[in-house]
């Protein structure tokens, strides 16, 4: 027998619809994408009638907080090393969860599959986001990138449903796998910043410095940007705004100290909207994965963006970015010149921008798209 209705609003229901949201590092957000997408989606859900909870590491969470934006959060253990820090929280998640009674959850990163039929054990139908193609990932070794293969593969198998984030990435799942996945993006529409003072403790001016934000790691292309930078001696100062745990002898490998770049470290929250906001230009150098929420956000705030040339890149940004090839430097170089000698070009690109994100990344639209998918879940119950 089915748990709930599916067309059933949950607020109208006689009982609220119990989520939970399974292996990111939690929230509120502290690292990437799939913590981005559990801090922007998980309120919303709340706000649409469901009981929200998410699972996230004992490391990521301050001490003692147990709600967030009224999400409840359950803070579980790990073990912090780079290849464990994901498999054993989730591990513990997952048995937690299938304990706890949930009408569905959504489990984030394909190599999760793993702890699936734990939670069908506990009658819980699943969704699993399986982001881009993981195993591509240079960090990952010949072991890794094994592993997040037998995960596509696995994923296909035990999960109820698959999440994709971009179309490139539904076609590939269906073209290799032959399944098919729900496509919902990121959405782009942030609050707008409430002060300045990130901009001024790093002495920065608006619309006067260039704007790069991911993890530091080798397919997000940090190194590649930097030396762009020292090539393209753009008269505006650059802000790398990222770093990376278990990379620090890449980091060590770019990062040094020198006029105009500045390393201010991962900031989230309002000083993350005022730079966000307020750059020249931002620039998007990753190789690996569907659509990346600090390309949309840009883009949702009317930011000319640089963006290095893949399918899944030009997917999200069409006709309203400059493009470059990461893997040749001076083709960033030439771009990062031509921006800050043209004003006018950055202000068409900024038009553009903010037009392509209100049409196609609006965070209601992906939360009424997920309410959707959490109802059809716990519509087919578990099992």
């Amino acid at each position: 027998m089915s748990r709930v209705d599916a067309t059933m609003d949950p607020r109208q229901g006689s009982k609220r619809l119990r989520l939970a949201l399974i292996g990111g590092r939690g929230i509120p957000a502290c690292y990437g994408g799939y913590e981005t997408l559990m801090e922007e989606l998980a309120p919303r859900l709340v706000q649409h009638g469901f009981d929200v909870t998410v699972y996230c590491r004992s490391h990521y969470t301050p001490r003692g907080l147990r709600e967030h934006r009224g999400v409840r959060l359950v803070v579980l253990p790990t073990l912090r090393t780079k290849h464990l820090d994901t498999p054993v929280h989730t591990l513990l998640a997952c048995l937690h969860a299938a304990r706890a009674g949930y009408d569905a959850a959504i489990v984030v990163n394909a190599a999760n599959a793993l702890f699936l039929p734990i939670l069908r054990v506990g009658r819980i139908p699943a969704a699993l986001h399986v982001d881009g193609m993981e195993r591509h990932r240079a960090k990952w070794g010949r072991f890794g990138r094994s592993v997040y293969r037998a995960s596509e593969w696995l994923a296909c198998r035990v999960a109820d449903r698959l999440i994709t984030d971009a179309e490139v990435i539904r076609e590939l799942y269906l073209a290799r796998h032959r399944t098919e996945s729900v496509m919902i993006p990121y959405g782009s529409d942030l609050e707008p910043p409430t002060g300045s003072e990130t901009l001024d403790h790093l002495g920065l001016e608006p619309g006067r410095y260039l704007l790069y934000v991911s993890r530091f790691e080798p397919e997000n292309n940090p190194h590649r940007v930097v030396e762009a930078y020292r090539v393209a001696t753009p008269g505006v100062p650059l802000v790398m705004l990222g770093d990376a745990p278990y990379a620090d002898e890449f980091i060590r490998g770019f990062r040094r100290e020198e006029e105009g770049v500045f390393y201010p470290g991962a900031i989230y929250g309002d000083g993350y909207r005022q730079l966000q906001s307020r750059s020249l230009a931002y620039v998007h150098a990753t190789d690996v994965g569907g659509t990346h929420p600090a390309l949309v956000e840009a883009m949702g705030y009317g930011n000319c963006v640089l963006v290095h040339d893949t399918p899944e890149n030009r997917e999200v940004a069409g006709d309203a970015a400059l493009y470059f090839d990461a893997r040749e430097p001076a083709s960033l170089a030439a771009l990062m010149q031509r921006v800050a000698t043209d004003p006018g070009l950055v202000a068409d690109l900024r038009a553009k921008a903010a037009a392509r994100a209100r049409e196609r990344y609006s965070w209601d639209r992906v939360s009424a798209d997920y309410v959707e998918l959490v109802k059809a879940l716990a519509s087919s119950g578990g099992g």
